[in-house]
């Protein structure tokens, strides 16, 4: 089978990433020589950067994130699997450069004097980018890279399916749940790693009771008394 070898994906999330380089030299004229580029979980800056690498920082992070992305289907030992869902991979791709270069604009706003809850931004793009994920994991086959990744769900592709079925599901759901979080003020950020750690630890122990259920040994002679 030919592996599908289509890189619009890569083609818009390079755009993203040149939008990013050029909103930096628009923007670095007008730009302090610290940039702030790290904020507390209050939406208080805490962090800076010198200009020139808070600048080059996200475009630089995102153009090598794009290039990794675009080579794990082709040298994944299971890519036909991941050709499958190719389609709503590529929507991931995207949708990660263009999480990617709303943070660089929030972070090149701000610096500019343009007040805002950086915070609130942040998780506001999170929320559509888990949406994105969750759309993902329902569609995606056994591979080595992309998915939820657990003992079980590595052994059996049924546990797989199954596993990444909920998790889909939960990852829309955590998105929605940040979403309303959004007008809870100082508390928004528990409203993404609550329902982000309890997704994490359902899968995970989902996937163990699916493998049990439709994978485990059978009993042997001696357990049942023959």
């Amino acid at each position: 089978m030919t592996r599908y070898e289509d890189d619009s994906s890569t083609d818009a999330g390079g755009a993203f990433v040149v939008l990013a380089g050029v909103a930096s030299v628009l923007a670095a004229p007008e730009l302090p020589d610290r940039l702030v580029t790290h904020w507390n979980a209050a939406g208080e800056p805490d962090g800076t950067m010198s200009k020139t690498l808070g600048l080059a920082f996200v475009p630089i992070l995102s153009a090598a994130l794009l290039a990794l992305l675009a080579v794990v289907p082709r040298v994944d030992p299971l890519g036909e699997n991941v050709d499958a869902f190719r389609a709503a991979y590529d929507w991931f791709v995207v949708a990660f450069t263009g999480f990617m270069f709303v943070l660089h604009l929030g972070i090149l706003a701000f610096n500019l004097g343009y007040e805002f809850d950086f915070t609130l931004l942040v998780l506001g793009a999170i929320a559509v980018f888990f949406y994105g994920i969750g759309a993902l994991l329902t569609r995606a086959e056994p591979n080595w890279f992309v998915g939820i990744r657990t003992p079980w769900t590595l052994s059996s592709a049924a546990v797989w399916e199954r596993t990444h079925e909920l998790g889909g599901q939960l990852f829309k759901l955590t998105a929605l749940v940040t979403l309303v979080g959004l007008f809870f003020g100082d508390y928004a950020v528990y409203f993404l790693m609550v329902p982000l750690l309890l997704t994490a630890a359902i899968t995970t122990a989902y996937s163990y009771y699916c493998y049990q259920r439709l994978e485990g040994e059978p009993e042997s002679p001696s357990d049942t008394g023959i």
